[in-house]
């Protein structure tokens, strides 16, 4: 509900919220007990000193001649009480002492065991009020009191907020010092490659920190020793079925002519066209390296487009951009022989455009007007034997490894494959290579 407070949606903004309110009180108490006690002690020596000063005031002029009791009034004044010679105002209302201030009260304790005393409220914004009294000769006495709040020293706001500020820095080494290892262990799982393992966990710090560490690398390391393990058992399959197929392919061009002998003709077409094509991806994540060299964009592209064309494919480039680049030539040509020839096989033509931006990246495109791909399976068509047409029939289905293997050299390389449904139908492959793009465990065409 939009009334009702929510919690942060970090974890760090949780544990600062968390941290910073629960110092914030216990500063809060104990500054309000330590204040309290302050204002307890000052009240307490603000009236012990009132009543000594005024039992010592109204001895004074219990003991000066009547005459020269004017005279001493603004030597006995304070800055919160002064004495008057006359009966003080008529237009206040009378008090008990129960009810009267605790100033009063402090005066009755002074002097009142020695003169009858009577106390009088007198109308005001501020607390005012008057104490009458007889001197021993019958002049009267009229003390009249205006009583002021205790005061706030000028620098204590000054370092309340200084503590607070320290209470604020406190909370934030606080929080980094508890999130900062989470936070780089998240990255580090964001980042998680099985096909190019990053770099290893700092194993330093407190226990626990070391501890999860520790475990990440071992799981990093154990999940790329297992996909080896599994690529490389892919690899020995696919290539120890090369000899039987051959065997087999070899007894059938014996066979005398008939539609049953096509047959199994197509079938072992197909078993070594999946072989090579597992082959092919096994190696793409588990092979050879090729050294990265600085490569003309232009001419690179318009080569791999006269290939095509020589051979009557309807394959244009549109390229200008004069970039040279720095990445894997054989890696970057298998993964844009893949993108045409799965352009060429949905699609009459295919279109190669080019686009390089100063200082950020280069563009590769591969365009077609064949039907597309359905939005929802953009992303699945990358991953390894993922077909949108179920069928194994090569020149429809095929294996579904095509993309899959231009997805793994183009992470390779440091690039990104991304696929998109064009407007008016067709498909867009898109390369984008950094402008240094090379990458590790590139295979050797």
């Amino acid at each position: 509900m939009s009334g009702q407070l929510r919690w942060p949606r970090t974890l760090a903004s949780r544990l600062a919220l968390i941290f910073f309110t629960g110092l914030v009180l216990a500063y809060g108490l104990s500054f309000g007990f330590q204040f309290y006690e302050r204002y307890v002690s000052s009240r307490s020596m603000m009236l012990n000193n009132m009543e000594q000063d005024i039992s010592t005031a109204v001895a004074i002029l219990e003991r000066l001649p009547a005459a020269e009791r004017q005279a001493w009034l603004p030597r006995l004044e304070r800055r919160t009480y002064r004495f008057r010679l006359d009966q003080g105002l008529a237009v206040g209302q009378a008090l008990s002492l129960k009810d009267a201030p605790m100033a009063a009260q402090s005066i009755d304790k002074a002097i009142g065991p020695h003169y009858p005393l009577t106390f009088q409220s007198l109308p005001g914004a501020d607390p005012h009020f008057q104490v009458r009294l007889h001197l021993n000769d019958g002049n009267p006495l009229t003390i009249d009191v205006t009583p002021t709040p205790i005061p706030l020293s000028s620098w204590l706001p000054a370092v309340l907020l200084i503590q607070l500020a320290v209470l604020l820095l406190c909370t934030w080494l606080a929080v980094k010092t508890a999130i900062g290892p989470l936070t780089r262990l998240a990255q580090a799982v964001d980042h998680l490659d099985p096909n190019a393992p990053g770099p290893l966990l700092d194993e330093t710090g407190p226990r626990e920190v070391r501890y999860a560490a520790v475990a990440f690398n071992a799981l990093q390391s154990r999940i790329a020793a297992y996909l080896k393990e599994r690529m490389q058992l892919l690899a020995a399959i696919s290539h120890d079925l090369q000899t039987p197929i051959t065997r087999m392919k070899l007894r059938v061009e014996v066979m005398d002519p008939h539609h049953e002998r096509d047959k199994l003709w197509s079938d072992l077409e197909a078993m070594e066209h999946l072989v090579r094509e597992g082959v092919a991806y096994a190696r793409s994540i588990d092979g050879s390296t090729e050294a990265s060299c600085r490569v003309n964009l232009d001419a690179f592209l318009d080569s791999l487009v006269l290939d095509y064309q020589d051979s009557g494919q309807h394959v244009v480039l549109e390229a200008a951009t004069g970039a040279l680049i720095e990445t894997r030539p054989h890696a970057l040509r298998r993964v844009l022989v893949n993108l045409i020839d799965n352009a060429l096989k949905f699609a009459d033509a295919a279109q190669v455009q080019a686009e390089s931006t100063a200082g950020r990246s280069t563009v590769i495109r591969v365009l077609d007007n064949g039907p597309g791909i359905p939005a929802e399976e953009l992303s699945e068509v990358l991953k390894p034997f993922y077909r949108v047409e179920g069928s194994r029939n090569r020149t429809t289905g095929g294996t579904g490894l095509g993309l899959a293997i231009a997805h793994q050299l183009t992470q390779a390389i440091g690039g990104r494959l991304s696929l998109a449904n064009r407007e008016g139908g067709g498909l867009c492959a898109q390369i984008e290579l950094p402008q240094s793009a090379v990458g590790t465990g590139l295979p050797r065409d």
